[in-house]
């Protein structure tokens, strides 16, 4: 028992490890490569790297651990689908130290684009998801206003249940039935959708990990201003961490009460 649990550990190490990588990844190369200059912010290509890293990351992962790779879906397994709540804290640890080297391998990879640019936020989410002058070394044109902390828990809120919603279906037999392990594209496709439709006011956190680890190592390697305020723990950590088990009831309760039996 104690070696599965250890190979379940690794397993959301390296799986929450591949997210970051290649999610803090799309972040920082169209925001620091030279080749793409400071016109080249494109969120469309966020979300676009973002959904393929939570594909890649399931793929690798899910046959040791599951691949959760998200604190609010393994707090929503176990309270709405049986996961043994003694695997709960080592799972998030897991996550937590795959999210911090995910950030650590981004820093490698751009370290001197970063350094160049003065170590913007390339980790975390915060209001509005846009980038400071610096980041671009161009004029600030991608911002529609700022969001306010109430607005920015609202969006993580509903953003957060319809990745569980999406989970949940991908995961459902009773329901249409994904075939020949596609539920990677269907979680990964609706982390696309989320981000291209609610991600503007927060950036989409949807993962108290994929925040929390690359911030905390944001903050080691001289990023400022990640941890000014209150907002770094409620909208990207606390109010996901609430909404996956909310979303797996209210997938219950409207979804799979519904579903003919057998």
């Amino acid at each position: 028992m104690k070696d599965r649990t250890m190979k379940e550990f690794i397993g959301e190490v390296f799986g929450t490890f591949i997210l970051i990588l290649l999610g803090d990844g799309v972040v920082a190369n169209v925001g620091l490569a030279p080749r793409l200059a400071g016109n080249a912010y494109n969120w469309n290509t966020i979300t676009i790297g973002w959904a393929f890293a939570v594909i890649i990351a399931v793929y690798v992962s899910g046959g040791v651990s599951g691949a959760h790779l998200n604190p609010a879906v393994t707090l929503g397994l176990a309270v709405k689908r049986g996961f043994p709540w003694k695997k709960v804290l080592p799972y998030i640890a897991a996550q937590m130290i795959g999210a911090f080297l995910g950030a650590f391998a981004v820093y490698l990879i751009y370290r001197d684009g970063l350094v160049a640019a003065g170590m913007p936020n390339v980790w975390s989410t915060g209001p509005g998801a846009v980038f400071q002058e610096s980041f671009f070394q161009a004029q600030q044109g991608a911002s529609t206003g700022g969001y306010s902390m109430v607005t920015a828990i609202i969006a993580e809120f509903f953003g957060t249940m319809v990745l569980i919603w999406g989970i949940a279906a991908s995961g459902d037999a009773k329901n249409m039935g994904l075939k020949n392990n596609m539920g990677a594209f269907l979680v990964g496709f609706t982390v696309l959708a989320v981000g291209l439709s609610l991600g503007g006011p927060s950036g989409y956190s949807i993962n108290p990990a994929r925040d929390l680890g690359p911030r905390l190592f944001g903050a080691l390697v001289g990023t400022k201003g990640l941890f000014d305020g209150l907002y770094w723990l409620i909208p990207p950590v606390l109010i996901p961490a609430i909404a996956g088990p909310i979303g797996f009831y209210l997938y219950d309760l409207f979804i799979s009460k519904q579903l003919p039996e057998g």
